[in-house]
This record gives structure tokens, sequence and C-alpha cells, in this order.
């Protein structure tokens, strides 16, 4: 019955019978994102899906752009679209505040950031309506913001197991599988009420503390990567190491909010900045640790040799690789440092209150 009705809702909504179908509140979190909202709506607008059994709620961080303007164009011609503010501008804010204010079944929760595949809504949402999991997405594409070659190097670092890790919906997998995440989930809004809102107090990396929640209450995350968004990645290497930076900062200082907010994995980049400082400084006192130290220094060095090589010949241009292993580096320097700084912070914290 379900792909029967999506079937014959694939020219919108026009005359569709569709009260069989789930109700989805897609929540889009924004903060100056001119460049960028408008490509995300249109994505949701062509969805296979029919626009009154869905809504998009977009909550603003009280944007300073053109984002406001974009939004409201879009909601005087279309009914399923709504606008929240969020005056206190993070992104856990904004994700309760649509949680909230959502009239749909399933939640999805998107970013403006990415554009999302015609059958992403439905193919989702028949698998929870199936009951093979709570929580369902697709496959991330990440794509060069724009034409240049260190763009086009960092979409192709982010896309690699040596530069992401083991997370499986953003390197290439074929068939479904039950995971620990995934980016742009539909969940059954009742797992939000069993297991609560997001947690205000982290600024980044709430979603993974709400997963690990999540799965500690028993719900199954599945990826299905028939199904595909593609998320425009940052272009220079400055914002990379911002970015990474604040993430390996806040998967560490969440400790202090919420009950182990993380996953051994997010603790790699912490352990390699560890050993080169460290390693660096005990070997000037061991020849048997400093030979260790170059060995493993060394086997680090041939990995990002041997993934830069390979973006390189992917993109067919020399000059990818010098700048594909200086993004591996700084990616894993800069998370590495983030949560470095994050527990010395801590330490510093709780010994000024001892």
């Amino acid at each position: 019955m379900f792909i029967a009705l999506m079937r014959d809702s694939s020219q919108r909504s026009k005359g569709v019978s569709s009260l069989e179908l789930p109700t989805v509140s897609v929540i889009i979190p924004v903060r100056n994102e001119e460049n960028f909202i408008g490509k995300c709506i249109e994505s949701f607008l062509d969805q296979a899906y029919p626009e009154n059994r869905f809504e998009i709620i977009v909550v603003d961080g009280m944007s300073e752009d053109n984002t406001r303007t974009i939004v409201k164009e879009y909601m005087s011609r279309y009914k399923n679209i709504r606008l929240y503010d969020n005056p206190d501008k993070y992104t856990p804010n904004a994700l309760n505040i649509g949680i909230k204010n959502a009239s749909g079944k399933i939640i999805m929760l998107a970013s403006s950031h990415a554009i999302y595949s015609r059958d992403y809504i439905s193919t989702c949402a028949q698998k929870i309506v199936e009951e093979k999991a709570e929580i369902v997405g697709g496959k991330m594409i990440t794509l060069p913001r724009n034409s240049s070659i260190k763009a086009k190097v960092i979409a192709s670092v982010l896309s690699n197991p040596f530069g992401v890790g083991g997370a499986k919906y953003r390197i290439r997998c074929d068939k479904e599988s039950y995971v620990d995440t995934v980016a742009y989930g539909l969940y059954k809004k009742e797992l939000f009420d069993k297991a609560g809102l997001f947690n205000e107090n982290l600024v980044r990396n709430q979603d993974i503390e709400m997963n690990l929640r999540l799965k500690r209450i028993g719900a199954r995350t599945l990826l299905v990567p028939q199904v595909s968004s593609y998320y425009y990645a940052r272009d220079t290497f400055t914002s990379l190491w911002k970015n990474n930076f604040a993430n390996g900062f806040w998967v560490i200082y969440s400790t202090k909010f919420a009950k182990v907010p993380f996953s051994f994995r997010h603790l790699i980049p912490l352990f390699f900045v560890l050993f080169l400082v460290l390693g660096c400084f005990l070997s000037m006192f061991s020849p048997i640790l400093a030979k260790l130290y170059m060995v493993v220094l060394g086997l680090y060095m041939l990995l990002n040799v041997y993934f830069s090589l390979k973006i390189s010949f992917r993109l067919k241009n020399l000059l990818a690789f010098p700048l594909a292993f200086f993004t591996f580096l700084s990616l894993h320097v800069s998370y590495g440092i983030g949560s470095l700084m994050a527990l010395i912070k801590l330490i510093f914290v709780r010994r000024s209150y001892q």
C-alpha cells in the first residue's frame, strides 16, 4: 500500500489521497545561510511525498543576511513551510524548538548545507512504517563548495575513511545496514518523548550524545544507501580547521554536561596528538622509545601518502597530492588539539573549585 501510494504521489500532491502516509516534519536549523537555504528548501519541495503530509520547519538563529527573506518568500508560495526564531542561536536550541512545534509523527533533522534526493523522505519513512528501524537515513555524498582544486580535495578527504573514520554514511556502502548514526535521519517522534530533547548545553556534537542516548533505550538506526544527501563541504583550510577544532573540543567538553557523550572512536585524534607531543618528548630520553616513535609516525605518514596519492590520481591533478596530505594531517591534528584543550580546561576548572 505504501509503495503504491508513493508512486501515485510523484506528481506532488495533486488530487492524491494520502491519509495512510505518516506525517513528516522536516526541521532545518539555520543562521546566515542565504547561499544554501534556497537549494535546500527546493530539494524538499521536489520530494516524491505529498505536500499535505509533510511540513518544513525552518528555525532561524537570528540571521543577519537574507536568510529570513528567502524563507519568507517560499512561505508566501507554500503552505507547508513555517519559520521560528531561535534567539539562543545554537543548533540544539533550534532542534528543540523544531521538535516542540512539529506536528508530524516522524521528525527529520536536516541541514541547510545539504540537498536531498527526491525519494529521501518516502524511502526512509517507508522503512520506519515497516518497523525495520526507529531511525533511518541515507548516505551522505560530500561535494566541493566550488570548482577549485582545494575545494575538491577537501571534499575528497571528508569522504575518505582515513580522514573521517568508519562512519558508513560518509563512505561507500552499498547494502542496508544497522549503524550507530546516520546524517539527516528520520526519527519516530515518540523517541524524543522517551529519551528527552537535545542537551542545550552542548554547543557542538549534540547529535553524538543524542544518538548514544537513543541507542541506550533500544532505538535501532538503519542506513539506506539507496537514497542520498549531498553536503557542501567547507572550501578553506582555515574554516576546516576551526570547525574540526570545535568538534574535537566539544566531544570532550561535553562530559561536563552529559554522561559518556561520545564513543571510543572519537578519542582517536586526541590519542594521536598526545602521541605526537609525548612521544617526541620521551624520545629524547630513550633510544628504544625514539625508534618506536619513528616507526609509528612513519606508518602514519605512509598511510597519508597512500590515500593522498589515491585522491590525486582520482582527481587527475598533481597539486592534489600535497593538498590532500596537508588536509588529512590538518583534519586529525585540529580535532585532536581541540580535544586536548577541552581536557586541559576540564582539569583546570575542576581543580579551581576544589
